[in-house]
């Protein structure tokens, strides 16, 4: 509900500094500027994602770029000056880094702030494949022992405390 109020007014009160006609022509300007940037920083997020498949590394910042062209696309679809400043900061290729460290900083919180069952790997935390014990912050993990004659030899059984 906030957000079209506030794109209601922002176009409103632009309307009234440079006039209607103008102020419409600017969103018709800025949405095709976005359609432009968006298949173009798709067309390279999608590359740059394939080239890391390829590769055989993980594409944990491909992905995040895809999503933020995705997200900033649609914004950038919507008629409005404030999506539009947001969906420009998600694709244009020199705003995207910062973008990219908000989304990392914001996921980072709700995972740590969702309680002590959920265990990120990698960030202080032995890897599953270490012997069990204390761990950083207070943490505990323990791995239980492989069980015998299992018909899915692919699974790996394991508890996080």
């Amino acid at each position: 509900m906030v957000v079209p109020v506030a794109e209601i007014a922002v176009i409103i009160g632009v309307g009234k500094v440079i006039g209607g006609w103008p102020t419409i022509a600017l969103l018709l300007v800025e949405s095709a500027l976005g359609a432009y940037l968006v298949k173009r920083e798709g067309r390279a997020a999608w590359t740059a994602l394939q080239r890391a498949l390829t590769g055989g590394r993980m594409p944990a910042g491909e992905l995040s770029d895809a999503a933020l062209v995705l997200v900033g696309g649609t914004l950038l679809l919507a008629p409005g000056f404030l999506t539009d400043v947001v969906g420009f900061f998600f694709v244009l290729p020199f705003t995207r880094p910062l973008a990219r460290r908000l989304l990392t900083t914001v996921i980072t919180r709700q995972l740590l702030a969702s309680g002590p069952g959920v265990v990120l790997w990698g960030a202080g935390m032995p890897p599953p494949d270490r012997q069990p014990g204390p761990a950083p912050g207070g943490r505990t993990w323990q791995q239980q022992p492989p069980r015998r004659g299992d018909k899915d030899d692919n699974v790996i059984e394991g508890e996080i405390l």
